[in-house]
């Protein structure tokens, strides 16, 4: 199974081919949402991966809540036979999925190269949205020094009168700056990888592979073995660089005695790292399957007296911004004063 070749445009023509790793038990809650968020198409599941065609844009495909990792599927097939063949005819077997149907890499490629140019593109454009606004602004802002002396004295007495105020609000200010820092660099990673991909030849695109190997063939090889080889065989075949540090491109691999899957990562950053989540209580996938069970409409009060660090009551203000989820204080207060209406 290949990837779907592309047209003209920035996304597939039919389809791209994806496959979505998940949490032991979540593979029902991931082939729901991926049919109703993102109109999928042809899907299947593993233990712990969900396959599924569709042509939903990165925006689209960062909403999923269910999912571990989002990959593009370049190829699925039967796993490698180890069990009477020699180490060499089973590097020859692993090579393979590199030199059979190498149109299928150059298809994959393709699409994960339009993908990123899409996303690029209206990164730009919502940046060129904001900049009149903040250059009005900036006019706007006339500055007098004996004003701005005044100004500085006030600042300093408050400062001194409101110090907890102050450190919330530095805390708001780093949070801010680490998710702007964060999107920066993935905005910069996806410029460069589009313009090593853009080369017709690709011979400046760097690579790594990562290997997961279980079953019988990780009793034979380990996942750096693995690894090596699959790497040796991309750089005769489409003359990339490996780089293990700094990569444009992360080629995944993971071999058992079910399937042999290859793919690429689309985001450098898992799609269960939610970066409106600070501290890591229950997991996210898991606190989002849970909060969709409760069938939440709008309107509804969403209670968790034993919330915890409030992972689910996150992911359901989250998904259902029309619902109320009440902080843990005020939630005592509801069951309290409810509690004491219905025994009265």
């Amino acid at each position: 199974m290949v990837a779907s070749p592309t047209g003209s445009g920035s996304r597939p023509t039919a389809g791209a081919r994806f496959f979505c790793t998940a949490g032991r038990g979540l593979e029902p809650f991931l082939m729901r949402e991926v049919r109703a968020r993102l109109a999928a198409t042809q899907v299947e599941y593993i233990s712990g991966k969900v396959f599924f065609t569709t042509c939903s844009d990165l925006n689209m495909l960062k909403k999923l809540k269910s999912a571990e990792r989002l990959f593009l599927l370049i190829k699925k097939q039967f796993p490698l036979n180890v069990s009477s063949v020699s180490k060499g005819n089973i590097f020859n077997e692993m090579q393979r999925l590199v030199n059979d149907g190498p149109e299928s890499w150059l298809s994959a490629i393709s699409i994960w190269k339009n993908l990123l140019e899409l996303d690029a593109k209206k990164d730009k454009l919502s940046q060129r949205d904001a900049n009149p606004l903040k250059r009005k602004v900036e006019e706007n802002d006339v500055t007098d020094p004996k004003k701005l002396k005044t100004e500085q004295m006030q600042e300093l007495q408050e400062s001194r009168e409101c110090q907890p105020e102050k450190q919330m609000e530095e805390e708001t200010a780093k949070q801010g700056d680490f998710l702007m820092n964060r999107e920066k660099s993935q905005e910069a990673f996806q410029n460069e990888v589009v313009k090593a991909a853009d080369d017709p030849s690709q011979k400046d695109l760097t690579f790594r592979v990562s290997c997961r190997c279980s079953g019988a063939i990780a009793k034979t090889f380990t996942a750096q073995e693995v690894g090596r080889v699959i790497g040796i065989a991309l750089m005769k075949q489409f003359g990339w660089k490996a780089d293990l540090r700094n990569p444009n491109l992360e080629i995944f691999i993971h071999l058992n005695d079910i399937y042999s899957v290859v793919g690429i990562p689309v985001f450098r950053i898992p799609l269960a790292s939610r970066a409106y989540i600070k501290t890591a209580g229950l997991r996210s996938t898991i606190a989002w399957a849970m909060a969709s069970l409760a069938e939440i409409k709008a309107g509804a009060f969403v209670l968790d007296p034993m919330c915890g660090l409030g992972t689910i009551l996150l992911e359901a203000a989250k998904e259902w911004p029309n619902c109320h989820c009440p902080q843990r204080v005020s939630m005592l207060l509801f069951l309290t004063f409810h509690l004491g209406k219905s025994l009265s």
